[in-house]
């Protein structure tokens, strides 16, 4: 499949008050997520590149030594194995897009596993 309605896809739970939508190629990684108001991105960190654009509210974001709000408009770019973490600003939720690069496979396996072929599923 080539194209997606981001508003249409599954939505993982991948820790409290923080949902995805995964878009996934052969090298990248799409995730649409979105942050409810209080939620805690834990500190953590991971081999894969990490590229981020949030889309609406405000997000405290520290990547390395480095810490900074950002909202609608700003970027960011976290190196493989760099520590990270953040929290949502505000009452209001926060959606964000990161790209990751080569892809996730902890969230490709749980993502998959949640949205796990039915009897709906029509292959053509």
């Amino acid at each position: 499949m080539s194209f997606f309605q981001v508003d249409d896809l599954p939505r993982l739970e991948l820790f409290p008050k923080a949902l995805s939508g995964i878009v996934q190629g052969e090298h990248l990684m799409l995730s649409f997520l979105e942050l409810a108001p209080g939620c805690r991105i834990p500190e953590h960190s991971h081999p894969h590149e990490q590229a981020g654009l949030v889309l609406s509210g405000r997000l405290r974001f520290r990547i390395g030594e480095e810490e900074r709000v950002s909202g609608p408009g700003d970027a960011f770019l976290v190196p493989p194995n760099v520590v990270h973490e953040g929290d949502v600003v505000g009452d209001e939720a926060c959606r964000v897009l990161d790209v990751f690069s080569p892809p996730r496979e902890d969230y490709a396996d749980r993502y998959n596993r949640y949205t796990e072929t039915s009897q709906e599923t029509r292959w053509r």
